[in-house]
C-alpha cells in the first residue's frame, strides 16, 4: 500500500483513515442513532447509553468537523437543535451494520453472552 497524508497526518492505509472518521467508542453508535433522521441532542443522550455529556458533545463536534454529522438550530425557546447525517455519514452505515454483523458473528463464536 502507498503512504498518503490527510489533514496534516500520514497515513498508512485507507483503513486507517476510515477508522480516524468512525473509530472509537462512540462515533458509530452516534451515527447509528441519526440513520433514521434528525434526532435532537437530549434524545441521542437518551439514546445511547454510558455516554457522558462532554464526550457526546465532543464527539459530535468532531464528526461535524469531519463532514459526517450536521446541526441546525432552531431559535426557539428553549433553543433546540437537531442533529442529523450528511451523504458521507449515510454512506458509512453500510460499513458499520457489516462490523456490528462480524461483531454479532464474533460473539457467537467466542460464547459471548449480552447482559
Amino acid at each position: 500500500m502507498t503512504n498518503f497524508t490527510y489533514a496534516g497526518r500520514l497515513y498508512y492505509s485507507p483503513i486507517e483513515l476510515t477508522m480516524a472518521f468512525i473509530g472509537g467508542t462512540w462515533k458509530m453508535p452516534i451515527l447509528l442513532a441519526l440513520r433514521k433522521g434528525p434526532v435532537r441532542y437530549g434524545d441521542l443522550r437518551n439514546t445511547i447509553s454510558h455516554i457522558t455529556d462532554k464526550m457526546l458533545y465532543s464527539q459530535l463536534r468532531d464528526l461535524e468537523k469531519k463532514g459526517m454529522v450536521t446541526r441546525k438550530v432552531y431559535k426557539t425557546k428553549p433553543p433546540r437543535v437537531d442533529y442529523m447525517l450528511t451523504d458521507l455519514g449515510k454512506k458509512s452505515i453500510k460499513l458499520i451494520d457489516k462490523i456490528n454483523d462480524f461483531g454479532d458473528y464474533l460473539m457467537e463464536v467466542e460464547g459471548v453472552k449480552r447482559t
